[in-house]
């Protein structure tokens, strides 16, 4: 089921004939806000910096990378697997810097299970993909925050594929080629994060 945050709870039909005491004011007092926008998708996904130190094809798919990515864990860096052979050079990948999904549950692919998945930005059609890009002076492991939504930390294991969906629907690229996130620039402690070509584009995956 989609998740659509905890329920409003009804309001308390007033008596005919009277005012609530102020007026045309609500009488009731609003519950300490637990955060901005709170109950948004986006807060549930683990959005950080990672840095792709060993990158080659698949040994047994042609279509996709073999990834190690340093995320600033103790445990090392992280097994990812991506279908960008046809999108993105290998020598571009070496090396970069990109943004990484981190709480999605492990999938095998073709035989290897990758723990993560580099989020990037295409074009309508898909003929065109680009690598998201962190500025350089980000913090490797630094989790992507967007101004006006804060709240909970998130989701160990996103189990839903909804919720990335429904989050991912609300990404873009502005005309400065700029990430965003319902208009409101995704950031990190260094800046803005930006894509190389890909000016409005509207597909974030």
């Amino acid at each position: 089921a989609e998740y659509m945050g905890e329920p409003a709870a009804a309001e308390p039909k007033a008596k005919a004939g009277k005012k609530a005491k102020g007026g045309d004011k609500a009488a009731a007092v609003p519950a300490a806000p637990v955060g901005e926008n709170a109950d948004d998708p986006l807060l549930r996904l683990e959005l950080r910096v990672g840095r792709i130190v060993e990158c080659d094809k698949h040994p047994d798919a042609e279509s996709l990378y073999l990834e190690k990515i340093d995320l600033g864990e103790p445990t090392g860096p992280r097994t990812v697997v991506s279908g960008l052979v046809n999108f993105v050079p290998v020598e571009q990948m070496r090396g970069a810097l990109v943004v990484v999904m981190c709480n999605l549950k492990p999938a095998k692919m073709r035989g290897i299970v990758s723990h993560a998945m580099v989020l990037c930005a295409s074009n309508d059609d898909h003929t065109a993909v680009e690598l998201l890009e962190p500025p350089a002076g980000a913090v490797i492991g630094e989790l992507l925050t967007v101004p006006g939504y804060s709240g909970s930390p998130p989701d160990a294991q996103i189990k839903k594929p909804k919720i990335v969906e429904d989050a991912c629907a609300g990404m873009a690229i502005d005309a400065n080629r700029v990430l965003v996130y319902k208009g409101t620039p995704f950031q990190t402690s260094a800046g803005p994060l930006t894509v190389k070509t890909l000016a409005n584009a509207k597909k974030i995956a």
